[in-house]
């Protein structure tokens, strides 16, 4: 039997197939506070002319406006793709309590793989971590979104 992906899962793969309408790699991210969705974002370099909108970010800084403040400690962040060495840097400074990701990134990713952010002896701030939780979904976005641009 297959589960049903929860609401802000299902969110941010709908943020990411919206990236990838919109021509960018298809990430897409949503922070909750208290089961509550606060913001949801995509990947937005192009469009935005900045390195550093991915969805991550864009949600975080979201999140930070609904809110009022930097300190994000009561918010989760749902992400379909392991995020980088930056946006896990903002995940720290932001101090959000939970991050689940569905797939890992071998090249990029920063908590699983790579430099592996929170497992550094001077980490400000460790999160709970989940994974897996859309994987196959978000693995499949990105495989067509490459695919299509190689051929």
């Amino acid at each position: 039997m297959r589960w049903p992906l929860p609401e802000p899962m299902a969110l941010a793969l709908a943020q990411a197939e919206a990236a990838a309408v919109a021509g960018e790699v298809p990430i897409g991210a949503v922070v909750t506070r208290r089961g509550a969705v606060i913001a949801a974002a995509h990947n937005a370099p192009r469009a935005l002319r900045d390195p550093t909108a991915h969805a991550e970010i864009l949600a975080i800084r979201e999140a930070a406006a609904v809110l009022g403040r930097e300190r994000l400690e009561d918010c989760e962040l749902w992400v379909t793709l392991e995020p980088c060495a930056m946006c896990t840097g903002a995940i720290v400074h932001a101090r959000l309590a939970r991050v689940t990701y569905a797939a890992g990134d071998a090249k990029g990713g920063a908590i699983e793989h790579g430099a592996r952010i929170f497992a550094q002896a001077g980490c400000l701030h460790r999160p709970e971590v989940v994974t897996g939780i859309g994987e196959a979904r978000a693995a499949q976005l990105l495989k067509a979104f490459f695919s299509a641009r190689r051929s």
